[in-house]
């Protein structure tokens, strides 16, 4: 088959690792042509151009910056690029027929792009839902409730459900959710389709570990809880350095490693409180940040408590990839906790209960059994429902149905 995915991420090659690259490079393992569309950002100074690699065609397109720029520049960018996409598609795609589209959100606003597509090619369409928009701008307060811009980005919604000839969503809580949420939605063709990864499962030995802490400046007679990933205001990171303060005096250190807009605000807290047991650190590549997540013991995930939507993110992986327990401090709506809980590997406590999580805290860093058996259970969960092979062979059986 010929698959054509389209994109926000900036994509260079296949070789990387991450959801969208590990399950693009299975498809090419399986023998089928891989034809990726990714942005090259006004600040790159690139004009679209057309990129061979490892046997993958990557057109990378001209579009305004879409990440750490201004909103309006953001909102503009988000309205044009399907225009920018399905230019650049007719111009050097031109004699390409694809069986496959495959996309995710964000963003919302491909739909021109998929219907020209689907037309032309008599192509599938499989969204990859890992973000529920407008939605999430509501309970973030970006947008307002019935304004507006919330009514656009609604239609543009439902555009994109109607094209999609298969949904797939990352949870059982998101499947509800898109059905409940959009009746005139088919629900034969909406399916939970995991975020999903190739593990790589390094085993790092003792020394090896104490070498990575030393070069970080980490404790080596300390438990170690990291926070890994996007630090915006979607995570609700408030909760995050309260359970840091209020574990000034125990045992236990915080890692927090990443980027995004809250990160000078959360450093500006950290130079205020100089607090000893624990460390922020800016965004590591993808090599060197496995390496030291390894070296860690505890992941921690964090959802702002507003949200409405059931997030479920995809750092989960990374830390079940590492065979390390995790405490998931989230809104109610998410089932991220319960499936954690189900598969005896983590703990779900509700963003802003510091009493319970100070209490998970203490249990995890009191009965070493326990963490043993849940890092085992770790792992297992991620190889039962959480591997690429599993996504893959989803979206193929869809095609071979048709």
């Amino acid at each position: 088959m010929n698959i054509l995915f389209l994109t926000l991420v900036k994509i260079k090659t296949l070789e990387e690792r991450g959801i969208y690259t590990d399950l693009l490079r299975k498809f090419k393992q399986e023998g089928h042509r891989v034809f990726v569309v990714s942005p090259s950002e006004r600040r790159d100074k690139k004009k679209t151009h057309l990129v061979n690699k490892d046997g993958v065609c990557i057109l990378n397109v001209f579009t305004f910056n879409l990440q750490k720029t201004n909103v309006l520049e953001k909102g503009i960018g988000t309205l044009a690029i399907e225009y920018q996409y399905l230019n650049a598609i007719k111009k050097h795609f031109s004699t390409t027929k694809f069986d496959l589209i495959l996309y995710s959100t964000p963003p919302i606003t491909f739909s021109k792009v998929i219907d020209f597509v689907k037309k032309r090619d008599n192509a599938y369409s499989y969204l990859l839902l890992k973000d529920i928009f407008p939605q999430n701008a509501v309970d973030m307060k970006m947008f307002k409730n019935g304004g507006v811009l919330h009514k656009f980005f609604l239609k543009k919604e439902l555009e994109l459900y109607d094209l999609s000839d298969t949904i797939g969503c990352m949870s059982e809580a998101n499947k509800k959710y898109i059905l409940t949420h959009n009746p005139s939605v088919n629900k034969k063709k909406v399916e939970v389709n995991p975020n999903s990864i190739e593990p790589i499962h390094t085993n790092q030995t003792v020394e090896e570990n104490r070498e990575i802490k030393k070069k970080y400046g980490l404790p080596l007679d300390k438990t170690i809880f990291v926070y890994g990933g996007n630090l915006g205001k979607p995570q609700g990171l408030d909760f995050l350095l309260e359970t840091i303060e209020s574990n000034r005096n125990q045992d236990v250190f915080f890692l927090v490693v990443g980027s995004g807009t809250e990160y000078n605000r959360i450093e500006k807290w950290f130079v205020e409180k100089q607090l000893k047991n624990a460390l922020l650190m800016s965004g590591l590549p993808k090599l060197d940040y496995d390496l030291l997540l390894n070296s860690c013991d505890v992941g921690m995930i964090f959802l702002d408590k507003n949200f409405t939507i059931p997030n479920f993110p995809s750092r989960l992986l990374s830390y079940l990839e590492m065979g390390m327990p995790v405490i998931a401090a989230t809104d109610s709506n998410t089932d991220l906790g319960d499936v954690l809980e189900k598969h005896k590997c983590g703990f779900r406590v509700l963003a802003g209960d510091i009493l319970n999580m100070n209490k998970v805290i203490d249990e995890i860093c009191c009965n070493e059994d326990r963490y043993i058996q849940m890092s085992e259970d770790a792992l297992r969960l991620l190889n039962k429902e959480y591997k690429v092979d599993y996504s893959y062979s989803l979206i193929k059986n869809k095609i071979n149905n048709v």
